[in-house]
C-alpha cells in the first residue's frame, strides 16, 4: 500500500500519448492522488493494439530519486509493419535509406574510419528535432574493397533490392566513377566522401555527382608553388595507371608548363613498379608519385633497392595514406621496416585540409577536436593504423550535407503536394529538388566550411606535411582561392638544404705543383726549339733528294709537332687558357696533303708523308696510343698532378720521338755520305740555288741532257770511223779474193773460212748504236753514270 502522503522517492510519471502505464498496487484513483513512488518501484509502459512502444518499456525508481533511462523517452508509435515507419528515441519517423559502399580493404581502406564517422553523424542528425523531424536516415552498406568489380556486384544489390535508396554514397575514385555513371540512369544523387579523381568534375559525364572530398587537382597548385619556392625547374613523375592519377597528372603537366617547369621523366605502371622506378635513375631528382597506399609500399621498396632516396632526392606523395603506411607488413614486398623508413624519410605530402584547424563549433555543436576524440573512442584502435582516419571528418560532414539538403527539399516538396517518401527511381522531380538543395549547401562542419563548386567538388585549403624521423609534421598551408602560402619554416632537409633538381656541373679550379709545371714547361720549350731546328733544316735542304722535295712548310716542317709541345704548359693554366690552346692545336693539325684537311689526333702522331708519298709506319698507329692514354687520363682525372704529368709527358715524348725518327736519319745520311757537300757544289756550278723544286729539277735535267748529247756525238764519230775501217777492210778483202780466185777455185765447194764465218758476225752493217735513255730515272742513278743493265736499246 502506497501512501499518498509519501514525500520521498521518485516523482510519478504520466502515460504517453496513445498509451498508458501499469502502476503495480495502485488503483486508477490512487494514481491520481499519489505524487511520489517509493524507491525500487517499477512501472511498465503499454500502448494501444495498433501501436508499439518505442523506448524503454520498464523503468525503476533509483535511490537518488530518478527513474532509469530518463535520457530516452518512451512513446507509442504506429506499427512499422506495412507503414514504412521506424521507432526511435525521438518518436515515430519515416525511414529514408542511404546506399553506401565503404572500402574496408584494398588500395585505400578508408572505410575503416569513415564508416564509424558516418554512423556518428546519423545518430547526431536523427536526434535533432529541427532537421528532418518526420524522417529517420538509415544506412545500408557493403565493402567495395576499392575495386570496381566488387562494387558492381553490390551496386546491383542496392538498386534491385528493397528498400528504395534515396541517395548513394561511394568512396574511392574508381568505385565512385562506376556508381556515378550508373546513377544518372536511376535518377539518383551520388554524394562521395572519399573520391579525388579530377575526372569526376565532368558535369556532362556525371550530372548528379557531389563530393565532400575536393578534387585531386587541388594538390597541383600547391605543388607548383613549392617547386617555385625551392627554385626547381625540372621534375619527374611516376603514377599508377588509373583514371584518377592519369587525369591528375595531365592537369599537373599543364600547370607546370605554364610555370616554366619541365617534366623530364614520366613513368607509369599497372602493378609492378620495378622497371619504372629504375628508369628514374636517369637523373630524376624531384619526383611526384601518384598511387594508392598498397602500391606506395611496392614503389618505395624498389626506391630503396635503386637508392633513389637521401639528400639528393625529394618525393611528393598523396597525403591521405595512413600515418604508418610504410610500417605495415606487406607480403607483396621484400623490404624490411627499417629499409622502408630509410626510403620514405623526408618526403613531402600535400593533402586537402580535412579537419577545421580553428576551435569553433560546427553545425553538430562539436568542435573538430571533440569530434576526433569521440571518433577515437568509437574506432577503438590507433588512428595511425586505421585507414581513412584523415578523411573521416569529410564522411561525417557528408551526412550533414545530405540531411540539410533533404530537410530543405522536404519543405519545397510540401509546396508541390509531395513528400520525400514518395521518391522512386522514376521520379525526376524529387531528384531535381535534392540536386538544387545540395548545390546551394553552405555550413560549418568539423572539416571546415562546406561548400560545393559548379562541378560538385568541395572547395578547401591544402595542408603540406613532411615526414621527419618517421613522423609527419605540418610545414604549411596553401589557400588556392587567394594564392596564399602560409609557411612554418620547419622543413628539415637531409643534406641541410633543398637538393638540386638535376645534375649540375660546377667548374672548380684545382692547382698544380709549381715544380711540375716548370719542369713540363722546360721540356716543352726544348721541344719547341728542336722542332724549329728541324723545320729550318728541312727548309734549307729541301732541294736534296734524301730530304725530300718541299711541298709546303705545313707538310715537311710539320709545325703541328711544335704546336703540340707548346700546348702542354697551358694545360696547367685555368679553363679560359685551355679553350684557346685547343683551338691552336686544331689549327696546328692542318698538316700534310697541302694543309687542307683538319684532323685532331688525340695527341697521337704519325710521320708526315714526304714527296707526296706516305712513309712506312715507324711506330704504332695513333689508335693504339689513344687507347692507352685516354683510359689512364680518365682514371687519374681526380689527381690533377698525376693527370697533368701523364698527359703532358705523353704529348712531349711522342713529339720528341716523331722529330727524332723523321729528321735524325736524314741529317746522318747527309753528313756521312757527303751528299750535302756534292749537292751544294753542283748547285753552285749551275749558278742556281733557288728553293723552287720544279725550276731546280729542270735545270739539272738540262745540264745532264747537254752532257749526254756530247757523249752521243763522240760515240757517233767513233761509229763513223769504225764504219770507214770496216769499208776499207771489205775492199781489201775483195781484192785479195779476186787475185786468188783461180788458185782457190778448187776450194769453192768447201766450207767457208773461219774468218768468213765470224767476220760478218763481228762487223754487221746493221750493228746497233747504244744510247743511254734520258729519263727521270737518270736522276735516281746519278749524273755521268750510264748503267748498261738499266739502259734502253735503240736500233737504227
Amino acid at each position: 500500500m502506497i501512501s499518498p502522503l509519501l514525500s520521498s522517492g521518485c516523482e510519478i510519471i504520466h502515460p504517453p500519448r496513445d498509451g498508458g502505464i501499469r502502476y503495480r498496487g495502485l488503483t486508477p484513483d490512487q494514481v491520481q492522488t499519489v505524487r511520489f513512488l517509493p524507491f525500487d518501484y517499477e512501472i511498465e509502459y503499454v500502448c494501444r493494439p495498433d501501436r508499439e512502444i518505442v523506448g524503454p518499456k520498464v523503468r525503476k525508481c533509483l535511490p537518488n530519486g530518478t527513474w532509469t533511462d530518463m535520457g530516452h523517452p518512451s512513446r507509442c508509435c504506429e506499427s512499422p509493419v506495412g507503414h514504412g515507419g521506424i521507432f526511435t528515441p525521438g518518436g515515430c519517423k519515416k525511414a529514408l535509406h542511404i546506399g553506401a559502399l565503404f572500402p574496408m580493404s584494398g588500395g585505400w581502406p578508408g572505410g575503416q574510419a569513415c564508416l564509424p564517422a558516418v554512423r556518428m553523424a546519423l545518430e547526431d542528425v536523427n536526434n535533432r528535432r529541427d532537421i528532418l523531424p518526420d524522417y529517420e536516415l538509415r544506412l545500408i552498406h557493403h565493402d567495395s574493397q576499392c575495386e570496381p568489380g566488387q562494387a558492381t556486384k553490390y551496386l546491383y544489390e542496392l538498386l534491385y533490392n528493397d528498400p528504395i535508396k534515396i541517395i548513394l554514397m561511394p568512396g574511392c575514385s574508381s568505385v565512385s566513377t562506376l556508381v556515378a555513371e550508373a546513377a544518372r540512369m536511376w535518377n539518383l544523387i551520388v554524394l562521395s566522401y572519399g573520391s579525388s579523381s579530377p575526372a569526376l568534375s565532368n558535369r556532362q559525364r556525371f550530372p548528379t555527382f557531389f563530393r565532400t572530398h575536393p578534387s585531386a587537382t587541388l594538390h597541383n597548385p600547391t605543388r607548383v608553388q613549392l617547386f617555385k619556392k625551392w627554385g626547381w625547374t625540372k621534375i619527374a613523375t611516376i603514377q599508377q595507371t588509373t583514371e584518377v592519377f592519369t587525369s591528375t597528372l595531365d592537369d599537373l603537366e599543364e600547370r607546370v608548363k605554364e610555370a616554366g617547369i619541365e617534366i623530364t621523366f614520366r613513368q607509369s605502371f599497372f602493378s609492378d613498379p620495378a622497371v619504372p622506378v629504375k628508369n628514374l635513375k636517369q637523373d630524376a631528382r624531384i619526383i611526384v608519385g601518384l598511387f594508392y597506399e598498397t602500391e606506395a609500399r611496392k614503389v618505395f621498396c624498389e626506391v630503396f633497392k635503386a637508392e633513389l632516396f637521401g639528400k639528393k632526392y625529394v618525393w611528393f606523395l598523396i597525403g591521405w595514406y595512413a600515418d604508418n603506411w610504410f610500417r605495415v607488413k606487406d607480403p607483396a614486398i621484400n623490404c624490411t621496416e627499417d629499409q622502408m623508413k630509410q626510403a620514405v624519410e623526408g618526403h613531402i605530402t600535400t593533402e586537402i585540409v580535412m579537419l577545421n584547424p580553428e576551435n569553433t563549433r560546427s553545425i553538430s555543436n562539436m568542435t573538430s577536436q571533440e569530434f576526433i576524440e569521440k571518433l577515437k573512442k568509437r574506432v577503438g584502435r590507433n588512428p595511425e593504423e586505421t585507414g581513412g582516419f584523415q578523411e573521416a571528418p569529410l564522411a561525417y560532414d557528408a551526412i550533414w550535407a545530405l540531411a540539410l539538403a533533404l530537410n530543405k527539399t522536404s519543405t519545397e516538396l510540401v509546396k508541390k503536394g509531395l513528400r520525400l517518401e514518395d521518391f522512386n527511381y522514376n521520379n525526376r522531380t524529387i531528384t531535381d529538388e535534392i540536386y538544387r538543395a545540395l548545390n546551394s549547401s553552405a555550413f560549418e562542419g568539423v572539416s571546415g566550411h562546406v561548400v560545393f563548386d559548379a562541378s560538385g567538388s568541395r572547395m578547401a585549403w591544402t595542408l603540406i606535411e613532411q615526414l621527419q624521423n618517421s613522423t609527419y609534421k605540418k610545414i604549411g598551408y596553401y589557400d588556392t582561392t587567394k594564392d596564399n602560402l602560409s609557411w612554418y619554416n620547419n622543413v628539415k632537409w637531409i643534406g641541410g638544404s633543398p637538393p638540386a633538381d638535376y645534375t649540375k656541373v660546377i667548374p672548380t679550379f684545382r692547382f698544380l705543383s709549381q715544380k711540375l709545371f716548370i719542369s713540363v714547361s722546360v721540356l716543352s720549350s726544348l721541344g719547341i726549339l728542336l722542332a724549329i731546328i728541324c723545320l729550318a733544316f728541312n727548309i734549307y735542304n729541301g732541294h736534296v733528294r734524301c730530304v725530300g722535295t718541299p711541298l709546303g712548310v705545313g707538310c715537311h716542317g710539320c709545325p703541328g709537332l711544335s704546336t703540340r709541345v707548346a700546348a702542354d704548359p697551358p694545360f696547367g693554366l685555368d679553363g679560359r687558357g685551355k679553350g684557346m690552346m685547343w683551338l691552336v692545336v686544331w689549327e696546328g693539325e692542318l698538316c700534310c696533303a697541302g694543309g687542307t684537311r683538319p684532323a685532331l689526333c688525340c695527341h697521337c702522331l704519325m710521320p708526315c708523308p714526304l714527296g707526296g708519298q706516305q712513309l712506312p709506319s715507324l711506330f704504332p698507329p695513333p689508335q693504339v696510343l689513344c687507347l692507352i692514354t685516354a683510359p689512364v687520363t680518365m682514371i687519374l682525372n681526380s689527381q690533377q698532378d698525376a693527370a697533368f704529368a701523364f698527359a703532358s709527358l705523353a704529348v712531349i715524348f711522342s713529339s720528341y720521338i716523331t722529330l727524332v725518327v723523321l729528321f735524325v736519319p736524314k741529317m746522318r745520311r747527309l753528313i756521312t755520305r757527303g751528299e750535302w757537300q756534292s749537292e751544294q757544289q753542283d748547285t753552285m756550278k749551275t749558278g742556281s740555288s733557288t728553293n723552287n723544286n720544279e725550276e731546280e729539277k729542270s735545270r739539272l735535267l738540262e745540264k745532264e741532257n747537254r752532257e749526254l748529247q756530247t757523249i752521243i756525238s763522240e760515240k757517233e764519230e767513233r761509229v763513223s770511223e769504225l764504219r770507214q775501217q770496216l769499208k776499207d777492210r771489205q775492199q781489201l778483202r775483195s781484192r785479195r779474193r779476186s787475185s786468188n780466185c783461180a788458185a782457190d777455185n778448187h776450194f769453192s765447194t768447201s766450207s767457208p773460212p773461219a774468218s768468213a764465218a765470224t767476220g760478218p758476225a763481228l762487223y754487221q752493217p746493221s750493228l746497233p748504236l747504244v744510247r743511254c735513255l734520258v729519263s727521270e730515272q737518270a736522276d735516281k742513278l746519278g749524273r755521268n753514270n750510264c748503267d748498261g743493265s738499266r739502259v734502253h736499246l735503240l736500233y737504227k
